[in-house]
């Protein structure tokens, strides 16, 4: 019976993927590197770190990744505190009150800054639900290396195996997937990119599911 769950924050909790792709494209512009919406695609799941580590080898970029990354996270810094639309994912708020009710411990692995996930939680009024909220900015590896997930496993007060992790991402999904954890896909308009074949069963509704049938999937 699963009695933790993993959830990833982005495109999972919160649609804050459209402001963070504001404001990639907006700090590309600036470094006036020409960064194709496929090539934007495989970034899905990478830390911010990891994102310019890359884009710095691909085009060959003089700034320091640090500091690359502070004027990305001040562009979406400034979006995320004036943009009035910005939710929860519909059902979310809902399915994690539930399984907080139904005694099913709640913790977070995402691959934000603990900057961007305490402004999120604080924003929504999450954190008396989750135990743990686990960034990825303190791992050497993105997802989809599967460190963020065991570690976040190691934390949970139930075994590995009466855990699951609910992720909408390619790399997500391949990161809980080589953690040894059950993966519950959730596909959505933002996903669409995404291949969530790997994960063990996929949902497109969070209104659709509670706790009784997270406790049953396994």
């Amino acid at each position: 019976m699963i009695k933790t769950v993993i959830f990833d924050m982005d495109g999972v909790i919160v649609d804050t993927e459209p402001v963070h792709k504001y404001a990639y494209f907006e700090h590309y512009k600036e470094l006036n590197i020409p960064v194709t919406e496929e090539l934007f695609a495989t970034f899905t799941g990478q830390s911010t770190k990891n994102v310019y580590q890359i884009l710095k080898d691909k085009f060959d970029l003089k700034a320091d990744v640090n500091d690359l990354v502070l004027r990305k996270r001040a562009i979406f810094n400034e979006a995320f505190d004036t943009k009035p639309d910005l939710y929860l994912i519909d059902g979310v708020e809902n399915l994690i009150k539930n399984l907080y009710n139904n005694g099913i411990e709640l913790i977070l692995a995402s691959s934000a800054s603990k900057s961007t996930i305490d402004r999120v939680f604080k924003r929504f009024e999450l954190n008396q639900y989750f135990t743990h909220k686990v960034s990825g900015e303190n791992f050497p590896k993105s997802k989809p290396d599967p460190a963020i997930f065991i570690h976040a496993a190691d934390l949970a007060k139930s075994n590995h195996e009466e855990c699951i992790v609910i992720e909408d991402s390619t790399n997500g999904v391949e990161a809980a997937v080589r953690a040894n954890l059950y993966c519950l896909g959730y596909k959505s308009e933002n996903s669409k990119k995404q291949k969530l074949d790997k994960a063990n069963s996929i949902v497109d509704d969070f209104n659709l599911i509670d706790a009784e049938f997270i406790k049953n999937l396994k």
